[in-house]
């Protein structure tokens, strides 16, 4: 009786064993398939019609977590995907066209907040691409077409701030605004084949501050508000040098030797006038110079190094090493410009 159980019990095993991972005449996986990786845990299984994925098809983390779960629509072509992460948490649905990302997607976080909508076409970004923040506001809103971005683009910035444009086949073009928390303009500007062209603006509550104007990406003229006590628009191409005066206000000099005394602080001048013209020369008195009038490192009367700069300033800068520094790198920047 027992040897008659032994044997039943091997051949439903071999049954079990012919029933699944076959192939068809043609080589074909056909039927019932799982594969098992050398430690015998399952990667996936499903089940074949002649070669095509049908019905659905499981995947599996070695600890046997499941993975993906892909049931097929469309066999061995169109099919509803949905993954998981290592806890189980779903991080995605959607669908695929012969393993190309199709239709609409969405993706989760592992708290199982939605945070982002896609649309594609046989893999391609193509229609609304939204974002979401944590608290489910919406991010982020973008349409694509044919893997670029083609359409009217807007995104949150800060808790109620936003900025909007317009992108052609994946350039920016026209007019870009950035809107503040407080829904006063921050900035506004012309594009024109993803390059700043014509006037860009800054402000700061909903005052004009800085005005510059482009042409294809190259910038003209920045020219900015300074209060002396009255307004006075300058070019930052006119400034030479600019530093605190007291706490709260500052001392520009202009090219031509004029001293402007201005209420705004350093700080606020340095914002407006940009990080790529003017450089910090004197970090103990917080001394800002234009890049083009710093000429090197010279020495005065008692053989000490001082910066030697054009048009001369009323007062002296004796360089520390991080000044040095500075000034040996925009050296060697000259001399691959001039390279």
């Amino acid at each position: 009786m027992k040897f008659r159980i032994i044997v039943l019990t091997f051949l439903c095993v071999g049954f079990v064993c012919n029933a699944q991972n076959r192939l068809d005449k043609n080589g074909r996986r056909d039927g019932r398939w799982i594969r098992n990786d050398k430690d015998g845990s399952v990667i996936f299984e499903g089940t074949y019609d002649h070669g095509k994925e049908t019905g659905t098809f499981k995947y599996y983390y070695p600890d046997k977590t499941l993975k993906i779960e892909n049931t097929f629509i469309v066999p061995g072509r169109i099919c509803s995907h949905k993954a998981y992460d290592e806890k189980g948490h779903l991080l995605a649905t959607g669908f695929y066209n012969q393993k190309n990302r199709d239709s609409i997607w969405h993706i989760y976080n592992e708290d199982g907040a939605l945070i982002k909508i896609a649309h594609y076409k046989m893999g391609i970004k193509e229609g609304a691409h939204i974002i979401f923040a944590a608290n489910g506001d919406t991010a982020e809103v973008a349409t694509w077409k044919d893997n670029r971005r083609h359409g009217r683009w807007w995104k949150r910035i800060g808790q109620k701030g936003w900025i909007s444009g317009l992108y052609v086949e994946g350039l920016m073009q026209g007019r870009l605004a950035e809107y503040g928390d407080d829904g006063k303009l921050i900035r506004e500007g012309n594009y024109k084949d993803g390059a700043k062209d014509g006037s860009y603006r800054y402000y700061e509550n909903g005052n004009l501050v800085v005005d510059e104007s482009w042409q294809e990406g190259i910038l003209g003229d920045r020219k900015i508000l300074l209060h002396t006590p009255t307004e006075h628009w300058q070019s930052i191409y006119g400034i030479a040098y600019f530093h605190a005066k007291g706490s709260t206000g500052s001392l520009v000099y202009l090219n031509d030797g004029t001293k402007l005394t201005c209420s705004e602080s350093m700080d606020i001048i340095n914002e407006r006038v940009g990080r790529d013209h003017f450089v910090l020369i004197d970090r103990k008195n917080r001394v800002m110079a234009n890049i083009g009038n710093i000429n090197g490192i010279t020495r005065d009367a008692d053989g000490r190094a001082i910066l030697d700069l054009d048009p001369k300033p009323p007062f002296v800068i004796f360089p520390d090493d991080d000044c040095i520094k500075m000034i040996q790198s925009l050296k060697r920047i000259d001399q691959l410009d001039k390279d």
